[in-house]
């Protein structure tokens, strides 16, 4: 696949927002914080409390799936919401959406009504598609020569909470017994919390909107403007489908492995604050270092830093196999896992920015947000039967077809790079 650099004409920043640009991301970190801490809080227990109320872990994927089936069905949505309104309208709905959904799973565990559960978890959702749809409003006023820098300081700033939360068992417990809410709850009162607090930071802080903005300055340019959908811009547009799928099946690797983890631990015996340690450590790998991978994408190109990605998932992947019960290895492969997805999402989502003009940028946005979460769901959805019929390990080496879909389509199939317009 050549390598994709943006035209001059893609060039999206303007002099004049470059103050507002610097404004912008340091918004989006905050929220993302915020928007971390809330479902990191609730990131492991919604798999504990499925296996709970539902009496079988066979059960338990389906909280990442319904997760991630709720960010998938609101990322359209939220997109042309971004589009019609701005992404402040659009990032501050999805925070709310999700501070619902906080609140119906504690009152799904206090009535001990699984479907109840799986609709919270379903809103929750929305939490994770306004933390994606985060980081392509770091690129809206954002340079082609800084885009997936400031896309990744943003996808890093989620670091913060996403590692604080699913260490917030405990406290959540002494909170929850403090206010009268059921065992295992509490830390949705934290999200709930945090959700609140994230929709605050978006409705006050994005103005003026950085999408409108951008929309504005484009107005006078004699590009067309005519919109597209994202499928229609993924069916003619030869780079905009490999990314979208780069983005999408990175993510579902990561998912069926992350979702399971929990489970696999709590049944070889670790305590809860052993597993919300492993998870803060697989999250800090899916963050952290995002920056580093997109200043990467920046220096080298994206290819070679989605294909960095895919070796790291690899690396994970043969350890699970390897691994079994080994505590130690599980931690390190979800470490390795979490730092595969990063630099996949990062590099891959970089492209995404700059497939396409900044008319048909949300459109496409929202269809790759949708993709993602859909494969995510899936992912999720077939882990707990297959870790049923085959164990970790066998998870593990299921999901390497994934990453050889991937490296396959990166070296066999080289689409040019589109004029944007």
């Amino acid at each position: 696949m050549t390598e994709h650099r943006p035209p001059a004409a893609a060039e999206s920043t303007v002099p004049a927002h470059a103050h507002l640009q610097r404004k912008v991301v340091r918004v989006l970190i905050l929220g993302q914080v915020l928007g971390g801490i809330g479902m990191g809080a609730t990131l492991s227990l919604g798999a504990l409390l499925a296996a709970q109320l539902s009496g079988s872990n066979a059960w338990s994927g389906m909280a990442a799936t319904m997760s991630t089936l709720g960010a998938a069905l609101v990322a359209v949505p939220l997109a042309r919401l971004a589009q019609a309104r701005g992404r402040r309208r659009s990032l501050a709905t999805g925070a709310g959406i999700a501070g619902i959904g906080a609140i119906l799973a504690i009152t799904s565990v206090a009535i001990d009504v699984f479907p109840l559960l799986l609709l919270a978890l379903m809103l929750l959702g929305a939490g994770s598609a306004t933390n994606l749809q985060a980081r392509f409003a770091a690129t809206d006023l954002a340079g082609s020569t800084s885009r997936a820098r400031d896309l990744s300081i943003v996808v890093w700033s989620t670091t913060i909470g996403a590692v604080l939360g699913p260490n917030l068992f405990g406290p959540g417990e002494v909170v929850g017994a403090q206010l009268g809410l059921p065992p295992l709850t509490g830390a949705f009162a934290f999200s709930l919390a945090a959700q609140v607090g994230a929709a605050l930071v978006y409705t006050v802080g994005l103005r003026p909107d950085p999408l409108l903005t951008a929309l504005s300055a484009r107005e006078a340019r004699p590009a067309s403007t005519r919109q597209h959908g994202g499928l229609a811009i993924v069916r003619g547009n030869p780079l905009a489908r490999y990314a979208v799928m780069v983005v999408a099946l990175s993510h579902a690797t990561m998912v069926a492995l992350m979702s399971m983890a929990p489970v696999h631990l709590t049944e070889h015996g670790a305590s809860l604050t052993i597993v919300g340690l492993t998870i803060s450590l697989h999250v800090a790998g899916m963050y952290a270092l995002s920056p580093v991978f997109g200043a990467l994408a920046d220096r080298v190109g994206r290819m070679p830093v989605i294909l960095t990605g895919q070796a790291l998932l690899l690396a994970s992947l043969v350890l699970f196999w390897l691994a079994g019960e080994n505590a130690a290895a599980m931690t390190t492969g979800l470490i390795l896992l979490g730092l595969g997805w990063s630099a996949s999402v990062v590099a891959g989502s970089a492209l995404i920015a700059e497939a396409v003009g900044v008319h048909d940028r949300s459109a496409l946005q929202g269809f790759s947000d949708l993709s993602m979460n859909a494969a995510g769901a899936l992912g999720g959805a077939l882990a707990g039967p297959v870790l049923i019929l085959v164990g970790y390990s066998g998870l593990g080496l299921a999901t390497m077809s994934l990453v050889a879909v991937i490296v396959a389509w990166s070296l066999l199939r080289r689409p040019a790079a589109p004029a944007l317009s």
